[in-house]
Order: C-alpha cells, then sequence, then structure tokens
C-alpha cells in the first residue's frame, strides 16, 4: 500500500436506464462516473469528483431521470467515454491506484464498455468488492445495497441517493468504517 500512499479511488457509476427492456438498438452506458479519493491512512475522504459523459448508443429516460436526476440535455455536455476514461487515467490515476465499488456492477459496465467501444480500460487490476467486504465484516448473510448498509453503520446517506458522486461519498464512508475496525483488505489483488 506504500505505493499509493494509502490512497484508495472510490468509484461509483450511474448508466442509462429503463423502466423495461431498453428501445431497440440502445444499450445501457455510462453516463455519469462519480469517484471519491479516499486517505486510507488518514482515515478521510480528500476529494468528490463527477464526470458526465455523453451516451453514444442511447438516451436518458425519464425512468432513469426520475431515479438519477440525471437529464439527457445535462449529460449531452459531458464527456465521451473515451474522453472520460483518459480523464480517469490522468486525473486520477486509475491504472495505478487500488478501487473499491459497491459491488461488482461497476467493474463489469466499465468492462462491458470499453470492449464495446474498444476503448482500453482506464483501471487497474486491483478492485475491491465493498459490498462484499462489509457483508463479511459485518456477519450478514445478504449482501445489501449501500442505503442499507448505511443504516447498519449508523452512517447518514449524504446527498442524492442513485448520483453517482454522492454514491461514491457514501461507499467512501463505508469503507472508512471498516477500515477503523481493520476489516478492510489490503489494496494488492483483485477481490470480489
Amino acid at each position: 500500500m506504500d505505493t499509493f500512499g494509502g490512497l484508495l479511488n472510490v468509484v461509483d457509476v450511474e448508466a442509462t436506464c429503463w423502466e423495461g427492456p431498453p428501445p431497440p438498438g440502445a444499450v445501457s452506458e455510462i453516463i455519469e462516473i462519480g469517484l471519491t479519493v479516499v486517505d486510507l491512512d488518514k482515515g478521510v475522504r480528500v476529494e468528490k469528483h463527477r464526470l458526465l459523459v455523453r451516451p453514444a448508443r442511447s438516451t436518458v429516460s425519464a425512468f432513469c431521470t426520475e431515479l438519477t436526476g440525471l437529464t439527457q440535455d445535462e449529460v449531452a455536455g459531458g464527456l465521451d467515454f473515451a474522453g472520460a476514461c483518459r480523464e480517469l487515467a490522468a486525473r486520477h490515476r486509475s491504472g495505478e491506484r487500488p478501487w473499491a465499488s459497491w459491488g461488482d456492477y461497476d467493474r463489469h459496465q466499465f468492462t462491458r464498455q470499453c470492449a464495446a467501444t474498444t476503448t482500453p480500460y482506464p483501471f487497474g487490476h486491483r478492485h475491491t468488492n465493498a459490498k462484499a467486504a462489509f457483508t463479511a465484516a459485518h456477519g450478514l448473510r445478504k449482501r445489501p445495497g449501500m442505503a442499507q448498509a448505511l443504516r447498519i453503520a449508523e452512517l447518514p446517506l449524504e446527498g442524492r441517493h442513485h448520483r453517482g458522486e454522492d454514491d461514491a461519498w457514501n461507499i467512501a464512508a463505508l469503507i472508512l468504517g471498516l477500515a477503523e475496525q481493520g476489516a478492510w483488505p489490503e489494496a494488492g489483488v483483485s477481490r470480489g
């Protein structure tokens, strides 16, 4: 961990979604990348970032806007997906720092979208599934959603749920709680 200065990128994405199946030809695409930098050595959330991503093969549905608060007009002004991935690598050292997300959805969505667009994957292999770590640390039988985990940990939900920047911030608080308990795994290998 010393080579990373104890820094961890906590990532949460929002993607285009629909109440039912996607419209013909549409695919789920990342429209927001929330990222919180955590200093595990100091036990603090250091930075909160948000990247809006312009979808290329879908649009933001009314259902998606209701869920996330994001609109088509808002994300139309965002970076293209490849540009967002370059920004993650350049500004947030995403290929070098360990990273975490709540569950594996975010990791799989990046993998799928990178493959579909022939965009280099912006992250290194040191990913930790924070949901699995939280579940194990609390001896739970079922993996909780982020909002439920905050209630279990007696932490407030800050900001808007299903907004990438706010969810990453809240997940970071859960990770810091695990680290304080000595229950956050050391970075170094992929953990599902």
